[in-house]
């Protein structure tokens, strides 16, 4: 019984979506490493926190979608703890709250060595982890989602990241968030475009819901071709060497997975892409980042 309860709680972290909370901090600390100002323990309380907010997320989620009637028993997503009775949802919502206050206190570090600044940032990240789907005015249920994906674990987080190691704000670490948010907002993408159905009966307005499948199809195209227009960036305006275009080894990679999003019909499948999508952003975040020490 213990051994079934752990598996659950593992399975309800989604530990597919750690990729949006590893990757943000691996670039910036990258870029940090490059300009020669990385701190060790910050980045690595960094990373711990924005895990245990992906995590509180991800709690959230599942308590307040079960709550909303969003999972049903025809979803055909990933299994979900609370709405298959595998964990009470008044377990799960204090699980939430929990881990989006244990992250609060080990970013007290953070603040302590970074400022008010990062106080702001961390505040706002717990705050609207909970308001993804949670609050008055979900942001997952009124097409913002995709916005918030691409601002905290793409702008923020990378840029955030490079803050706490250099103490200021730089235009490359703007530059290289873009291709992080776009490859994290992608993994939501993919996970709205399987969910259309299911979230226009449950009255859950995500993007796909609102201009349709076709939308999100071109979104994700769009945000492919973002990421990858980063590296030539580094290459051809920031003065990196040719190691910077690594990410490139994947492009037969992003072409299938593109190429799954126009072609895939049966929605089920799209359980493999959401995955390989994730997996896709570990890669380029590794490649890129070993390009910016390198370059």
């Amino acid at each position: 019984m213990q051994s079934n309860a752990l598996k659950n709680w593992i399975e309800a972290t989604r530990p597919k979506t750690l990729a949006a909370a590893l990757v943000p901090v691996l670039v910036g600390g990258a870029l940090a490493f490059d300009h020669n100002t990385l701190l060790i323990l910050p980045t690595f309380v960094a990373l711990v926190c924005a895990i245990l907010i992906q995590i509180g997320t991800n709690f959230a989620n599942d308590y307040y979608d079960f709550v909303k009637g969003s999972d049903t028993e025809d979803r055909v997503g990933f299994k979900r703890a609370s709405a298959n009775g595998l964990i009470h949802p008044e377990t799960m919502k204090k699980a939430a709250f929990g881990t989006m206050l244990l992250a609060f206190l080990l970013g007290m570090y953070l603040v302590w060595h970074g400022g008010w600044v990062i106080l702001l940032i961390g505040v706002l990240s717990i705050l609207f982890g909970i308001a993804y789907t949670g609050g008055p005015l979900p942001l997952a249920y009124n097409g913002l989602g995709d916005v918030f994906v691409f601002i905290f674990f793409g702008l923020i987080a990378v840029m955030g990241t490079y803050y706490i190691n250099s103490f200021e704000w730089s235009m490359q670490a703007f530059w290289a968030s873009l291709a992080v948010g776009a490859l994290c907002t992608n993994i939501l993408v993919v996970n709205n475009l399987r969910d259309v159905e299911s979230d226009k009966r449950s009255n859950k307005k995500t993007l796909g819901v609102i201009f349709g499948e076709t939308f999100l199809k071109l979104e994700y195209t769009a945000l492919m071709l973002l990421a990858y227009a980063i590296p030539p960036h580094f290459l051809v305006q920031e003065g990196y060497g040719l190691v910077v275009l690594l990410p490139l080894l994947l492009l037969p990679l992003a072409l299938k997975l593109t190429r799954g999003i126009w072609t895939i019909n049966d929605k089920t499948k799209l359980n493999k892409v959401l995955e390989k999508t994730a997996q896709f952003m570990v890669l380029f975040g590794v490649l890129f980042s070993i390009g910016l020490i390198l370059g």
